[in-house]
This record gives C-alpha cells, structure tokens and sequence, in this order.
C-alpha cells in the first residue's frame, strides 16, 4: 500500500527546504516586485509577497523544488554517482536539466512566466545572482533555476490578474454611462 502524503505536508516541506537553503518569500517577492513594478503603478510588496505564497501551494513548483533541492544536497555531501556528481556539483553550463525542471514549473503560468523566467535565467538578479555565484557555499545548481521559476510564476499571476482587474473597470465605466 502506498503512502498518501497531504498537501499541506508538501506545502510546509517545500516552504522549509527553501527557508533552511536561505531563500525566504520576501527574496523572491523582491524580485517580483522589481520585475512587474514598471507596468504596474499600484503595486506593492505585499502583493508580491501574496502571488509567490499563492505560488508556493501548486503542486508542480512544490514537486520541482523538492526534487531540485534534493539533488543540489545530495551532490554537497557527494552522494551522485559520477559524473553525475561532478556535472551538478560545478553546475556545468552544458547541463540545462537544472533549467529544465525550472521550465517545466512555469508552463502552468503561460507565456508570460516562460519569457520571464528565460529574462531571470539569463540576467540573475537579487537572490538568484547570489545562489548562482554560489555565495556562502553549498551547491545550488537547481536552487538558482527553481528560485528564477517561482518568481516567474509568481509574476505572471500579477500580470493577468491586472490585466483581468483592468477588464472590470472597463466593464463598469461602460455601466456608469448606460445608466
């Protein structure tokens, strides 16, 4: 018989394998915020901070940093066998299944996650740089791409939810002239 594990176990696991790698919610709401404030006037960091704990309870982005974190600890404590364990443990640019399990997480959130996701997978801004630059030690070969995942998606709900609120209003302007 299979073990069931409940969502909020996934939840709690994936919000501590995060925290204990040092990556909090405000990091990644920081960048969020940075990436979605040019279009955005009214936003604030709070939002952001709402959108990636909104993120944070679908379970594609909990499996992909599970696994993904999984392996960087793994390849720390040279547990991989070879040359798995050296590719991953110098995040050897060739690799790309770092990138891939990050990709794969943002196709839920469309188009505009995927183009954000390659912007932050291309220029490394806020807690990504220092996860890839691996500050502070420890191997963050799939930490890096999942935090660049998580704030796309992350970004993305921003965008259409503004773009949904910006409807509304045009709808009840339309309204207000009717009457």
């Amino acid at each position: 018989m299979t073990k069931r594990v409940h969502s909020r176990d996934v939840q709690e696991a994936t919000k501590n394998l995060l925290e204990e790698r040092g990556v909090t919610v405000l990091d990644i709401a920081e960048i969020v915020y940075e990436m979605q404030r040019p279009f955005n006037g009214g936003l604030t960091l709070e939002d952001c901070v709402f959108s990636v704990e909104r993120v944070l309870r679908k379970r594609e982005i909990q499996h992909a940093i599970l696994v993904g974190i999984e392996l960087d600890r793994l390849a720390e404590r040279g547990q991989l066998s070879e040359p798995l364990q050296s590719i991953v443990e110098s995040d050897e640019g060739l690799f790309g299944i770092d990138e891939t399990i990050g990709l794969g997480a943002v196709l839920t959130y469309g188009s505009i996650a995927v183009t954000t996701y390659g912007y932050l997978d291309k220029n490394k801004i806020g807690i990504i740089k220092k996860l890839d630059t691996k500050g502070g030690g420890g191997v963050h070969t799939f930490l890096d791409d999942l935090v660049a995942s998580i704030c796309a998606c992350a970004a993305s709900r921003i965008a259409h939810q503004m773009r949904d609120i910006e409807e509304v209003e045009e709808e009840m302007a339309f309204v207000d002239i009717d009457l």
